[in-house]
This record gives C-alpha cells, structure tokens and sequence, in this order.
C-alpha cells in the first residue's frame, strides 16, 4: 500500500472526507454542506490518501491562531486501514506539518484511545465532561514542543 500525505484540503474536499465519515459511527450523521462550511473555517487539514485506490483513508483537522494554539479534531482512520499503523503515520504528518511548527497542539481524547495519543508524543491533562451529553468522558491532551 502506498500512502500520500495531503495538506491542502478545502471546502471542495467534503464529500471525501465525508465519505470516510461514514465509515464510523460517531460521525455518520454528518452531511456535505454543513462539513464544507466547517472545512471552510478549519485552518489546516492533514490526510493520508491510498494511491492505488484513491481513497481517503486518513484525516485531523486543526483550528488555530499559528503562533501559540492549536486544537487538533475529528481525527479519524477508515475502516479497513485501521492497526496498520496509519493513526501514528497521521499524528507524525500532523506534528512535523509546517504551518504549526513552535505551535502547541491540543486535543480531546476518547476513552481508550489515551495510549495511542501518549505514544504519539501527547500528554495527558485534566479530564472533562463530553458535551452535549455524550457518554464518553473526554481527555484533554497536549503535544508541548521543546523551546
């Protein structure tokens, strides 16, 4: 398999990442014309995309001010392509991406997923309360750059 790293990703791009929405519940409720307005208003975009089948199979979108703050969401892997390693190939592409070099990267963690994101270089917060009434308890984590 090989794998491409996209890091322009604009509003025209929402039915491929829709499509990989689908692929998991927790988003399969979502439609084109709000996520384009989302993508819209998203300041980065990084993706992984299968060259042999031109899928998207890979995605984290980023809202940030680029000198001090970044918040990572909706960081997702489709189905199929999950434990091969692409989850940690899509943090690596997402920490090491130009525009947020010397930015802090933050994120909401799902139960279970902690490790991963430990193991991708992100550190455990306090936790929180999920909004709007969803029954995982979410963890904050940040990914603190030396300097």
């Amino acid at each position: 398999m090989s794998i491409t790293i996209e890091r322009s990703f604009g509003p025209d791009a929402a039915a491929d990442l829709l499509d990989l929405y689908e692929t998991f519940e927790w988003w399969a409720d979502r439609e084109e014309t709000p996520l384009r307005r989302a993508l819209a208003a998203t300041d980065e975009v990084v993706a992984l995309r299968d060259e042999e089948t031109d899928d998207l199979v890979a995605a984290a979108r980023v809202l940030t001010d680029y000198t001090y703050y970044a918040m990572v969401f909706d960081v997702i892997v489709r189905e199929g392509y999950r434990s091969e390693g692409l989850g940690r190939e899509l943090m690596a592409a997402l920490v090491t991406h130009p525009p947020l070099s010397g930015v802090d990267l933050s994120l909401l963690a799902r139960e279970g997923l902690h490790p991963f994101y430990e193991s991708c270089g992100f550190e455990p917060l306090d936790t929180v309360a999920q909004p709007h009434g969803y029954p995982d308890t979410l963890r904050p984590m940040a990914y603190r750059r030396d300097g």
